[in-house]
């Protein structure tokens, strides 16, 4: 199910996030939040699993508008405080996803899994209302056609080498988190925990941290601008470092915690570090550099969710510990690619 919704988010950001830049963006989001709502209630009243599956992908596929959000606010802000803002929305955006945990492992015991996609259409449909009535009734960006905008986007990625590298990075970052949140969710309810639905969304609150990590580093990083890829190195090390704790957190609750509490900052300060990177490649048109981005940042997400789930399959928690940290393995190898470009563009 997981894989199937970050398929349909994927194809969403080929497909849909370049229409940030050639359209009207208050309709462009109440369109797309509205058409959400309605694929999220439809997953409520699913008679069957293979209908659930197939409407998790148009859900993916719209939800695509938070990424269009996040270039939007790049683009409003000013260069010197562009980092600071981009932490803020990602700031938000991860608690909304780890509160989501949260909520859907409360309303599950209470009304069931359908119960939680009927809240879900509820409140997106609600924030459709709200987009609609706060943001400015602009006109589009660029004065491109759609598949003029598509060829732009693939002449980016092939003019800027910073991007394709970070967007590498991206991927292998959450690779990372994908793998480590779907599958805590097998440890937390087995032998080991034996955790109610409640009780494993009560535990995503531990990755509050990262969202804390997200909304403090980016006034940081827009101080020192030249310190974002060692800093990103570093995360990529301690990311790599906290799976021997993760992996031991097997049968302890404590060191389960310390670990996710490590992987989950440094997954958001590399994802906070690359967003503050790639946007400030171009000064307009950010939904093209969206697009290349998060469309091989989820392409590894949905990787991530695969492996790591079959990996516990057959090896158990310390096989999914082990296909994590080849991914930061993968995350520390491309960063390392992309120093002569990054130094040479900062030159």
């Amino acid at each position: 199910m997981v894989t199937a919704t970050q398929g349909g988010f994927a194809a969403g950001l080929v497909l849909v996030v370049p229409l940030a830049d050639i359209t009207a963006r208050r309709t462009l989001f109440a369109v797309l939040l509205m058409a959400d709502a309605a694929a999220l209630a439809a997953m409520a009243l699913a008679p069957s699993l293979p209908v659930l599956a197939a409407v998790a992908v148009p859900v993916g596929l719209t939800t695509v508008v938070v990424q269009m959000i996040i270039p939007f606010a790049a683009t409003l802000a000013d260069d010197a405080e562009r980092g600071q803002v981009i932490s803020t929305v990602m700031g938000g955006l991860l608690l909304g996803v780890l509160l989501s945990r949260t909520t859907a492992g409360l309303v599950a015991s209470v009304a069931g899994w359908r119960g939680v996609y009927g809240v879900a259409a509820g409140l997106t449909l609600i924030i459709a209302m709200v987009l609609w009535r706060a943001l400015p009734g602009d006109g589009r960006e660029v004065g491109a056609g759609y598949f003029a905008q598509m060829r732009a986007v693939a002449v980016l990625a092939r003019r800027l080498p910073v991007l394709r590298w970070r967007a590498v990075m991206g991927a292998a970052q959450f690779a990372v988190f994908s793998c480590f949140w779907t599958t805590v969710t097998f440890l937390l309810a087995g032998r080991s925990y034996g955790y109610s639905p409640a009780g494993i969304g009560l535990f995503a609150l531990v990755g509050v941290a990262g969202a804390g990590c997200a909304l403090a580093g980016g006034r940081q990083l827009d101080r020192r601008r030249e310190l974002r890829w060692f800093v990103t190195g570093a995360a990529f090390a301690l990311l790599l470092g906290s799976f021997g704790l993760l992996a031991a957190g097997a049968h302890g609750l404590a060191l389960l915690i310390a670990g996710a509490l490590v992987m989950d900052a440094c997954c958001q300060v590399v994802h906070v570090t690359n967003q503050a990177v790639i946007y400030d490649l171009t000064g307009s048109a950010r939904a093209r550099i969206t697009s290349v981005y998060m469309t091989t940042y989820f392409a590894g997400g949905a990787l991530g969710t695969t492996i790591g789930t079959a990996a516990y399959s057959h090896y158990g928690w310390y096989g999914t510990c082990c296909a994590a940290a080849v991914f930061s393995g993968i995350g520390l190898g491309a960063w390392s690619a992309s120093r002569r470009h990054e130094v040479i563009r900062r030159s």
